[in-house]
């Protein structure tokens, strides 16, 4: 027998060895995954989903930046010239624009999606954490990128919002004029907005991703139900990263990429007339991301409606981890089917008192108020916080007397409030017209 041809070993090993791409690639995962963690149900890529339209942000807002000079004498006119003037100019602005809402939209049920799969629970706590983080500094680059085209919308939008921060208690002035740079929206809020916009809003995004993926990869990636594996492999077989996972997130970056590049082909970004400081439009509203708030604003007292609602849902959202009192996830959505149908009424339940409330108080808070004894704050603000809270709670309470475990519960509450505040948003969105009044999506407005 002849020995072994020393080319064809060399051969085998440079096959075993990485390539160039293999090796970055690597860096972000680890070189094997478990086959169970490559279903789509797992994650429906929304992860990945983020990561691209952040790059197409990127891209665009470069592009953008060739042309855009953030001053109000020349904000809005070189913007109306990119669209007009500039081969392909309107269509890098749509694009920028929809990858912005989307990813608005993406991050936020990504984040839904490792709540319900119990992805927020230890050890992964801290990571939740890191994620709440991101969607903050998305709302905020999408608010801040909302002001640049200087035009009407965007200018009674950053009026609204940020004329929210007036109701903090004893810090609101302050705040208010932080966010604008004196009193009023003007140059300084434009050149505030264009930095954090530019620059220090993606930096710190960017930072935070690496640091998110580390910690997914520090903790083994996505969530897997138990039965994945067995005693000798608890995840299941493995396979290899490149090319199982590198494949399907290729197609996966190409689907939505092509996505944001069709809507950007028929649907225009919008831009009304150039801002003007004495002319509100009516109705004057929020983004979209904001609009749950400001119809709070319409029945609530300011002070709730602005900061003590808001703040509560913040910490609420952080506490997420602690309430499940020490569950172990099981990988599976909902924990169970009980703790899947205890969510899906919940859900009707939050959706249809949410509307029910929304109706009752419509023709109230044009009435004389009732109890005017007390002060509107208690009124109109503290008496219903405490009663969506005891709601909030009997929710909870319901789903455990029928055998849901805490962490079913707090899915459910937490599901309960997550759908009263979806039909805020819509009920804001599309179904508020003249002087903030109900009317339907198709009504004449001003």
């Amino acid at each position: 027998m002849g020995g072994l041809d020393p080319r064809a070993g060399e051969a085998a090993s440079s096959a075993r060895r990485p390539s160039g791409f293999s090796n970055l690639v690597l860096h972000l995962h680890p070189r094997v995954v478990p086959a169970a963690s490559l279903r789509l149900s797992r994650t429906f890529g929304l992860g990945g989903a983020a990561l691209v339209l952040f790059l197409l942000l990127a891209a665009t807002g470069a592009l953008l930046l060739v042309s855009y000079e953030p001053s109000p004498e020349r904000a809005y006119g070189t913007v109306a010239a990119l669209v007009d003037e500039v081969h392909f100019g309107a269509f890098v602005r749509n694009a920028h624009h929809w990858a912005a809402n989307g990813l608005v939209l993406v991050v936020f049920l990504h984040l839904l999606r490792v709540f319900y799969r119990g992805g927020h629970l230890p050890p992964r706590r801290g990571n939740w954490l890191v994620g709440l983080a991101l969607l903050l500094l998305v709302v905020a680059s999408a608010f801040t990128g909302y002001l640049l085209p200087w035009d009407q919308l965007a200018y009674w939008a950053v009026t609204i919002s940020t004329g929210m921060l007036q109701y903090v208690p004893l810090a609101g002035g302050v705040l208010l004029r932080a966010a604008r740079g004196g009193p009023d929206i003007g140059p300084a809020t434009l050149a505030r907005f264009f930095v954090l916009h530019v620059a220090i809003l993606p930096l710190a995004m960017l930072l935070l991703l690496a640091f998110h993926f580390w910690l997914v990869r520090k903790v083994g990636g996505v969530v897997l139900p138990d039965g994945a594996g067995d005693a000798a492999s608890p995840r299941g077989s493995l396979v290899p990263t490149s090319p199982a996972l590198t494949q399907r997130e290729g197609v996966a970056a190409l689907v939505v990429t092509a996505t944001v590049l069709l809507v950007a082909a028929v649907a225009d970004a919008p831009l009304l007339a150039e801002a003007n400081p004495g002319m509100s439009p009516n109705p004057a509203k929020a983004p979209w991301y904001f609009m749950g708030v400001q119809e709070l604003l319409v029945h609530l007292h300011p002070l709730f409606a602005a900061v003590i609602v808001p703040a509560l849902a913040l910490a609420l959202l952080a506490a997420l981890p602690s309430l499940a009192g020490g569950a172990k996830t099981t990988g599976r959505w909902f924990e169970s089917r009980r703790g899947a149908r205890s969510a899906i009424g919940a859900a009707v339940a939050g959706a249809v008192l949410a509307a029910g409330a929304i109706l009752v108080d419509e023709p109230l808070r044009r009435a004389p108020p009732w109890l005017p004894a007390l002060a509107p704050a208690i009124r109109g603000g503290l008496l219903p916080v405490l009663a969506a809270a005891a709601a909030v709670a009997a929710v909870a309470l319901l789903a455990r007397r029928r055998g849901a475990s805490r962490l079913e519960a707090v899915q459910a509450a937490f599901t309960f409030v997550l759908a009263a505040f979806a039909v805020l948003t819509v009920t804001g969105v599309l179904f508020r017209g003249q002087a903030m009044a109900l009317a339907w999506p198709w009504s004449p407005r001003s």
